[in-house]
């Protein structure tokens, strides 16, 4: 099952996709900008092979829920999120407000 949610943080719209797997969830949280996601994301894959795009995306490990996504601190962040300021452990909510 896939579940899309708009999330609103400080008065930005993001939208939040859960997709149900067998024995986990598949977590994102996105604008038009970047995003942020559960363990399953491969930031390194993001910085090297796919560097070309300038993907904005943060990695938060260990999240069960899109609460628990907006309030984990990153793990690890893409070299363009770095360029935005985003820094590996702040909170996936302050990440994305970085993002608008």
């Amino acid at each position: 099952m896939v579940t899309i949610t708009p999330v609103d943080i400080n008065g930005h719209t993001f939208i939040a996709t859960t997709v149900a797997l067998p024995k986990t969830n598949l977590l994102t949280i996105s604008n038009d900008k970047g995003y942020i996601m559960c363990g399953a994301l491969d930031v390194a894959l993001l910085n090297n092979r796919l560097k070309d795009r300038n993907i904005i995306a943060g990695r938060a490990v260990g999240v069960k829920t899109v609460e628990e996504l907006l309030n984990a601190p990153l793990e690890s962040i893409t070299w363009e999120a770095e360029k935005l300021g985003i820094t590996v452990g702040m909170t996936g909510k302050d990440a994305l407000l970085k993002m608008i």
